[in-house]
């Protein structure tokens, strides 16, 4: 029996982002009482507007990050603008929000950037879990959601990798979501604290600027830049549109049997870096693109089953890269009219 998200408290701690502000928009359509958490320092705004000299695309990111926030006041979605490593700030505002559940979102979003810099990794993957669990912990929170990934495998050992598939991170990244997805559980043995842990891969979808496969790909095929593979392009990665990505995440938080469970949340169904090319190419047919040499540091991905979330949440993804990649075209296309001159913008 499903619970109704309307008037529910739910406080989204690192809900600023690419996945939160999504979640946030959905929640309140709901008329979920929903509240953000976000110190707006990591991928968000205060990064951007720092002019850093290797921040790739700083006024289109810029742009997207705005309106990201004007959604959100649309939506009367509120911003406490806090760091969550703060303790007793955190305290504070949770306190202040009394939250029924709490989403932890918070964490550097991007495998690659957490190894070149695994102490803010640590910092803003752990310590902000466990200031927001202690706070949790004291006060009869109905459900905590806590966001881990993909990359808690490692390299897939099946061709559809199940939610008991063992556990072998490779690099920071999957290895400090599996260290959260530990202290999570314990918090539950311990305190008697409900939990959800999800695990997305590959996502993509409009107003993300965290430099993932796709984003890219759109980017440079409309600035006219060559499309760098890394490998041969037949790795395979289970692309997942954020819309389904959130109508998993309010079904989790509708339903009591996700309580105390782990559930893959993603398409369903591998598709291969040369399969995303060509539906690219569709909308781009002058493309260019160039074979690079393959990070070692990312495992073999491929199908993460969520046969789980069909059966126990009624979650039913419907976004194939045929169709959420076009979509997501598109939405890049009505972005560039609107904010590029005349002479750079996209026919």
């Amino acid at each position: 029996m499903s619970v109704s998200l309307k008037g529910r408290k739910i406080a989204l701690i690192g809900g600023a982002g690419f996945i939160g502000h999504n979640l946030a928009i959905a929640l309140a359509a709901q008329h979920a009482e929903v509240s953000i958490i976000d110190s707006m320092q990591h991928n968000n705004l205060l990064s951007f507007a720092a002019k850093m000299p290797e921040l790739a695309h700083r006024e289109l990111y810029l742009s997207i990050i705005g309106e990201r926030l004007e959604l959100l006041r649309e939506s009367k979605v509120p911003i406490s603008m806090l760091d969550a490593r703060d303790y007793h700030g955190l305290s504070r505002v949770l306190g202040q929000i009394q939250p029924q559940a709490i989403v932890h979102l918070a964490a550097i979003a991007h495998a690659g950037r957490s190894n070149k810099d695994p102490y803010s990794t640590f910092d803003n993957s752990l310590v902000t879990l466990e200031n927001a669990l202690d706070y949790a912990r004291g006060v009869a929170l109905e459900q905590f959601v806590f966001f881990s990934s993909s990359m808690v495998y490692g390299n897939f050992l099946t061709e559809q990798v199940e939610e008991t598939h063992s556990l072998e991170p490779i690099g920071i990244y999957g290895a400090l979501k599996v260290a959260g997805e530990k202290l999570v559980i314990a918090y539950q043995q311990v305190f008697d604290l409900p939990y959800t842990i999800v695990r997305p891969s590959a996502l993509y979808g409009p107003r993300c600027v965290s430099r993932r496969v796709g984003q890219i790909f759109i980017e440079s095929a409309m600035s006219s830049a060559t499309l760098r593979v890394d490998g041969d392009g037949s790795e395979k990665l289970d692309f997942t549109h954020i819309d389904d990505l959130v109508q998993g995440i309010l079904l989790v938080l509708q339903r009591p049997e996700a309580k105390n469970q782990i559930f893959n949340l993603t398409y369903g169904e591998s598709r291969s870096i040369k399969d995303l090319l060509e539906v690219v190419k569709q909308a781009f047919p002058a493309v260019r693109v160039e074979y690079v040499e393959r990070d070692h540091l990312m495992p073999m991905r491929g199908t993460l089953c969520v046969d789980k979330a069909r059966r126990m949440l009624g979650y039913q993804p419907a976004n194939p890269v045929e169709v959420g990649f076009p979509r997501y075209i598109e939405w890049y296309r009505e972005l560039d009219r609107k904010i590029a001159p005349p002479e750079k913008k996209v026919a």
